[in-house]
């Protein structure tokens, strides 16, 4: 049995050294997410990019990089999503970071056994 609905893709940029309370930005998110009831989160690890700074940041052994990109993708209805951007958008200003943020409107197919 499936379940399809119209949702939003939440697409969350940020640096694995992005740190908030002691804890890593991404984390917090993933665990206020959780806290916030939406549907499905989940943290990425790139292995190269750049930001606003154009500042490569790499995984190859001979440019270490401590700060690689983050991606996180959030899904959940629109109005889930609404609400739960302001709180991303409050944890960026109390981590004293920069981001970026991305939504899609996305259809959801939710894949259920009997």
């Amino acid at each position: 049995m499936e379940t399809t609905y119209q949702g939003v893709l939440l697409r969350i940029f940020l640096g694995e050294s992005d740190i908030h309370n002691a804890v890593p930005l991404y984390e917090r998110i993933i665990v206020e997410a959780r806290k916030h009831g939406i549907a499905g989160a989940t943290a990425y690890k790139g292995i190269m990019g750049f930001g606003k700074a154009s500042l490569i940041h790499t995984s190859k052994i001979l440019r270490l990089s401590e700060d690689l990109p983050v991606i996180i993708e959030i899904v959940d209805s629109i109005d889930k999503i609404e609400e739960f951007v302001k709180t991303i958008k409050q944890l960026f200003h109390e981590a004293k970071t920069d981001g970026l943020m991305t939504k899609e409107r996305v259809e959801t197919i939710s894949l259920k056994e009997k």
